[in-house]
């Protein structure tokens, strides 16, 4: 087992140097980076971030109006009218006046450092951005796998015994309506209802904490946290549970049918021994080893819209801002720390198969 898990790290560090290297190689012909972005905003179109990027250039600024005469070719759109040395100033506070293949080398190497540089309109280092944002995503993901399997469980496992009965169908219906819903859709519609939309407010509308909160008790915290997190955590339930539902009663039922079931029930065993002392271990080995990847899922991209529509500053949030600001140090940050997650927690779920079933061995696969 301990050479299949150094092999499988081994394997991390390819796979890591490909999702970054596709992801750099994209983003060198994206259109509108953030060399672009500030000439548009040079040209009259906001000034939120040449504030902060042009403040630390030294006499950048006075470079711009100094030599904003005359037409110059550039290969930017919007440098009408700007020089080519404050073009080569403002490419060399990015970092673009290097060839992009010792960027990317260079990125590599901060980033095995675990060193992901500073944001470029944000006057603040990339992994203190990650780090104010963590924990509202660990909370939403976090919970939310959590609620969704003492939900899906039970709920499944009731399905699987009562196979084919009006609870049966019935509790199909609700899950598949659930399912279809967006999560999204179905956040607005708790706003509406709950949250001062157009009926009753009873909920928050935003944030995880209110004003104050550094001076409450640790009561009074435990029951403000969970007063905002209830609208959140509801539109992301609602959906997540469907699939662990169904896979909970499928694999239920598979196990139900076999002969060391019926062999059970033969030996006068109970009803409920012969369920949750016998199936329940076999059946609950794909539920169980796919928590890891459902939390990650749950953290990584089922909380985008929610994080919106509740303004809730979580990752989900963060990288959907940088990548539409052309942040790159955040975005490829985001990116990094995203995939490395990943495939750790596809390692773990390998380890919780062997443990569930010490019959799993996956150290006997051939390289």
């Amino acid at each position: 087992m301990l050479a299949y898990i150094l092999r499988r790290v081994a394997l991390m560090i390819p796979t890591l140097f490909g999702i970054m290297l596709i992801t750099f190689a994209i983003v060198q012909f994206a259109p509108g980076g953030p060399v672009e972005r500030v000439l548009a905003q040079l040209q009259g179109q906001g000034d939120g971030a040449l504030s902060r990027v042009t403040g630390g250039a030294g006499d950048l600024g006075g470079g711009m109006s100094a030599n904003r005469t005359g037409e110059t070719s550039s290969k930017y759109r919007g440098a009408q009218g700007l020089s080519p040395e404050f073009i080569a100033k403002l490419e060399q506070q990015f970092g673009f006046d290097r060839p992009a293949p010792e960027r990317f080398a260079k990125m590599l190497w901060d980033y095995a450092r675990f060193d992901f540089g500073r944001s470029y309109f944000r006057d603040v280092s990339v992994l203190q951005l990650i780090r104010e944002r963590l924990p509202v995503s660990i909370s939403l993901g976090l919970w939310m796998t959590l609620l969704s399997y003492a939900i899906s469980i039970p709920l499944g496992i009731r399905k699987a015994v009562k196979d084919g009965s009006r609870f049966d169908l019935w509790t199909s219906f609700v899950v598949i309506i659930g399912y279809a819903i967006p999560g999204f859709l179905f956040g607005l519609m708790l706003i509406i209802l709950f949250a001062g939309g157009s009926f009753v407010q009873i909920f928050p509308l935003r944030g995880l904490t209110s004003e104050g909160w550094e001076s409450f008790t640790w009561g009074e915290r435990i029951v403000d946290y969970a007063w905002h997190m209830v609208l959140p955590l509801t539109a992301l339930v609602i959906g997540a549970f469907a699939t662990s539902t169904l896979l909970t009663k499928n694999s239920f039922l598979d196990e139900i049918r076999k002969q060391y079931v019926l062999t059970a029930r033969m030996k006068g065993l109970s009803e409920r021994r012969v369920l949750y002392g016998h199936v329940f271990r076999n059946a609950m080995l794909i539920v169980v080893a796919g928590f890891p990847g459902a939390f990650i899922s749950a953290f990584f991209t089922g909380s985008l819209l929610i994080e919106t529509i509740f303004s809730l500053d979580g990752l989900g949030l963060l990288s959907f801002q940088s990548i539409v600001g052309r942040d790159y140090p955040v975005v490829f940050a985001t990116l990094y720390i995203f995939s490395l997650l990943g495939l750790a927690v596809n390692l773990l779920s390998d380890l919780i198969y062997v443990w569930i079933d010490p019959r799993i061995d996956f150290s006997a696969r051939a390289t």
